[in-house]
């Protein structure tokens, strides 16, 4: 396919602005484009899901490398843009990124997703991306570069939450990159980073139920100044089962939630299903 011109030019040429409610920032660096494909390695005919595909510039590299792709776009006049170029490898589907089957729309049960999600909807396609994990092969996002931070981060520290307890479950989490915030059009407020979510062939633990797991990961984390099991008896649990779960666990009830790990999670999981 033929260069593509700025993202600045195509809008001008078409008359459009970014919708910044929409979180539209234009990612046009051929450099980094090559970096995120590179990231990505997608086979030649593997199906691979955009979110977020936007003026096309990640979607002309993503054609260029080979990949069947299906390009989500939410604004109906980018869509219109995309579907121009009549590719036999691109399928343009008009709708909201967060509210995705992705296998459904990509029409193949295992794919590669790719995207330069707006900021405003990055946690929503992370929990997609965890809830639909059967179906992807890995994640390849540029995403606000605090919360990379956040994914990658080890226990023990501030930015550890969440996020890499529920997602570290079943992934292995990288922050591959940082991306310079002016190198997008328009230039957003805060650095954006791309990060790797690679599905580990079994979960780093056991748990009792992903709907347990997912609600004591909640608790723990809503009244992050305080222990664990002040945590977690605020949020509902019985203390005398919570000292025993803690004790069969064998973990402190005076830990604050950040200093677990996901497998000292799961045991926790497993010994509150248990002593129910």
């Amino acid at each position: 396919m033929k260069q593509l011109a700025s993202p600045s030019t195509i809008l001008r040429q078409h008359a459009l602005r970014a919708k910044h409610s929409w979180g539209q920032n234009f990612l046009g660096d051929e450099e980094i484009l090559t970096r995120i494909v590179e990231a990505l390695s997608p086979a030649v005919g593997e199906p691979v899901l955009e979110l977020g595909a936007g003026l096309g510039h990640l979607t002309a590299a993503l054609l260029q490398a080979g990949a069947w792709l299906t390009a989500v776009e939410r604004d109906r006049d980018l869509v219109s843009l995309l579907e121009e170029w009549h590719h036999p490898r691109l399928r343009v589907v008009a709708a909201n990124a967060a509210t995705l089957e992705f296998s459904k729309v990509a029409e193949a049960p295992h794919l590669a997703v790719v995207g330069n999600l707006p900021f405003h909807l990055t946690t929503p396609i992370l929990f997609q991306v965890l809830r639909q994990r059967s179906s992807i092969s890995r994640a390849v996002l540029t995403i606000q570069d605090e919360v990379a931070e956040r994914l990658a981060a080890a226990p023990g520290g501030r930015d550890y939450g969440i996020l890499p307890v529920r997602l570290g479950l079943h992934y292995r989490l990288e922050k591959l990159f940082t991306i310079p915030a002016a190198l997008f059009y328009p230039a957003p407020t805060v650095d954006a980073a791309l990060v790797r979510l690679t599905p580990l062939p079994k979960p780093r633990a056991e748990i009792a139920s992903d709907e347990s797991f997912q609600l004591l990961v909640k608790a723990a984390f809503g009244q992050r100044r305080k222990t664990l099991f002040n945590s977690l008896k605020s949020a509902g649990a019985a203390p005398r089962q919570l000292k025993q779960a803690l004790a069969q666990a064998g973990i402190d009830g005076t830990r604050r939630a950040e200093t677990l790990s996901v497998e000292e999670f799961a045991a926790l999981d497993r010994a509150l299903a248990q002593v129910k």
